[in-house]
């Protein structure tokens, strides 16, 4: 799962993921309702009829939490009005037992339950995922007649010892309304839709969103891609941003060559109106054979595109890890006492390198923008605990003080798939690299057949090499830090020092500019040195920027503003008109950017250049 706050003109970009499998199964199925046609109060009424129940109680859960996510979310909460029935439609004894469970007595007489469904974006409160609020690619909307999220796990849930019995899902809605996703519609109605899943695992995996049809289709080397929009002002289409989806996606699967796991991919982008009772949980969160993606309506179409190629090339590459190769944990997932993998290192960390690693090999970034990308994560990582072995933090990141430390499966993640990936083009003259040992493992393994979590290391050690085997003891199970000037030196890449433009009215994750809520107006801080940009205006603290190049601006459309400002340009011409001690001016100056020194890498060893070559284009 990728999450992205928006702080001012800064987008930060932190992570989060997801999984599943697939198996037939002969027993009974559980067949659910949910009707979209009658919401009430925001709330959307499931039915359940379960399969002959032969025990006298039985218990039925909503999940306390959902594989990728690694935050306690607790979606019993979001339940209302839970009811079991016996077939002449005589109320059953019920219990909830805890937020997410009901123990329903007299279970050999249950025919049906029913309860309302209530969606989580109205309710995020701005907490951070899993103190409170649910990441909102994993949550649910419900507006009625305009746009239904529906992560059916937030809908449904399972019966005890039920979790692999078939599931016939009957979705009843608005005829305007269409259902995007990667399951087959097996109904032909214009106001109802049939999902048939081998499992309960299966239908989690399966997200749908509702809305008025916006959607592109393009197929990729056999895979059919989906593309759905929902916009709330309809101001952007799915075409408009197709073409860097179908760019990025061509480039990802060419990249890949023969793991194919899937032959359908949707991609479900909710656009949020961030000034509403809406989404705030910017990102997104992948499944097997779509992803979710939750952004603000804001954003302006280029920045959008690009955003969306980031995030999607993440979630795209779950095809491989952990969709194909994932351990016992995430075969046999338990939605209320998970047990977590040790190895977060490969299925997010893997990723995240991976959704890097192919934009250089397939020319879609510079060879200079990916060492930077390489050095802005080797600074984070150094932000969080670098001596906390990987393997305990991933096997424990439910709890303190490992939860904490979950960001760094994208940072420090990466860099051990960077340096996984160094030690096998050294050891093989470049003819190989960890895409080689992820098609091996893919191979030996596969949706079906997990790995024990133990024997992980043993198993890439002997696909590769000794030195591999010795790094992931040393520096993942271990306690070690990474000397990464050491390997990034094994293709010939030092460090180096370079000049960068750094944001106009935010440094770091420090605003030059704020917000008086009374009035709404934007107002430059006090008592802060102000860079470059503020000085060649003579601007001041306490001034109230009212307008820029005739352009009025407040809280309202503060993000054009900071977006805007990533296109000017030095000596660009600019009008200024403030409000100083209360009194309006105008100031008329050019454009000084405001630079910082950035730490980066270089190729400076000409002898290690075919190696360097073929780690970054092999």
């Amino acid at each position: 799962m990728k999450k992205i706050f928006l702080l001012l003109a800064a987008t930060t970009l932190f992570w989060s993921c997801k999984t599943n499998l697939n198996n037939q199964s002969s027993k009974q199925e559980i067949q659910v309702n949910i009707n979209l046609k009658e919401i009430k109060n925001d709330k959307v009424l499931v039915t359940l009829a379960p399969p002959k129940i032969t025990s006298e109680e039985i218990t039925y859960s909503m999940p306390k939490i959902i594989p990728g996510t690694y935050s306690i979310d607790n979606y019993g909460k979001y339940v209302d009005d839970f009811k079991a029935f016996d077939k002449k439609g005589n109320l059953l004894a019920v219990t909830k037992t805890d937020d997410n469970s009901w123990s329903i007595k007299n279970a050999k007489a249950l025919t049906k339950i029913s309860y309302w469904v209530n969606d989580t974006f109205d309710s995020e409160k701005g907490t951070e995922f899993g103190e409170g609020d649910i990441f909102s690619p994993a949550g649910s909307n419900i507006l009625a007649d305009k746009n239904i999220l529906l992560n059916t796990h937030c809908f449904v849930g399972y019966f005890s010892n039920l979790t692999t019995n078939p599931y016939k899902l009957n979705v009843s809605h608005p005829s305007q309304l269409w259902g995007a996703t990667s399951m087959t519609d097996r109904d032909t109605s214009d106001t109802s839709d049939v999902f048939i899943t081998s499992k309960y695992s299966e239908l989690v995996e399966n997200p749908i969103m509702y809305a008025k049809p916006n959607f592109t289709t393009f197929t990729v080397d056999g895979m059919e891609i989906l593309i759905s929009v929902y916009s709330p002002t309809g101001k952007i289409t799915a075409e408009s941003i197709t073409p860097a989806m179908k760019t990025v996606m061509t480039a990802q699967k060419k990249f890949l060559g023969n793991i194919n796991t899937t032959k359908k991919y949707s991609v479900l982008l909710y656009l949020s109106d961030i000034e509403g009772q809406d989404a705030h949980g910017f990102g997104a969160l992948e499944h097997p054979t779509s992803t979710t993606v939750v952004f603000p309506e804001v954003i302006p179409i280029d920045q959008l595109s690009e955003q969306m190629k980031d995030v999607v090339s993440h979630e795209f590459f779950h095809i491989v890890t952990p969709l194909t190769i994932h351990s016992k944990e995430i075969q046999f997932f338990d939605y209320n006492a998970p047990k977590m993998s040790q190895h977060l290192w490969l299925y997010e960390g893997v990723t995240e390198y991976f959704a890097n690693l192919f934009q250089i090999n397939q020319d879609l970034i510079s060879e200079e923008e990916f060492y930077s990308r390489i050095a802005v994560k080797i600074e984070r990582a150094s932000t969080l605990n670098d001596y906390m072995p990987f393997t305990t933090m991933s096997a424990n990141v439910l709890q303190s003080p490992y939860k904490e430390q979950y960001l760094n499966v994208y940072e420090k993640g990466t860099l051990i798939g960077m340096c996984i990936d160094l030690i096998i083009r050294e050891k093989s003259n470049g003819e190989k690299g960890i895409l080689d040992l992820m098609h091996q493992l893919s191979q030996e393994y596969g949706i079906t057949k997990p790995f024990d979590d133990n024997e992980l290391f043993d198993k890439i050690t002997e696909r590769t090499y000794p030195e591999v085997g010795t790094f992931l003891k040393t520096h993942v199970s271990g306690p070690t830090p990474i000397p990464y000037n050491d390997y990034l030196a094994k293709v010939g890449v030092t460090t180096t020092t370079v000049k960068v433009v750094a944001p106009i009215f935010i440094k770091g994750q420090s605003p030059y500019i704020n917000i008086i809520p009374e009035t709404k107006e934007i107002i430059v801080l006090p008592e802060i040195e102000l860079n470059d940009f503020f000085k060649e205006l003579n601007l001041k603290g306490n001034d109230i920027i009212l307008s820029i190049n005739n352009t009025n601006y407040n809280l309202d459309n503060i993000y054009d503003l900071l977006n805007e400002s990533q296109n000017w340009k030095e000596n660009d011409i600019i009008t200024v008109k403030i409000k100083r001690d209360g009194k309006e001016q105008q100031i008329k100056g050019k454009v000084k950017l405001p630079y910082e020194d950035q730490e980066t890498f270089k190729p400076t060893d000409n002898s290690k250049e075919k190696l360097k070559n073929a780690w970054l284009k092999g």
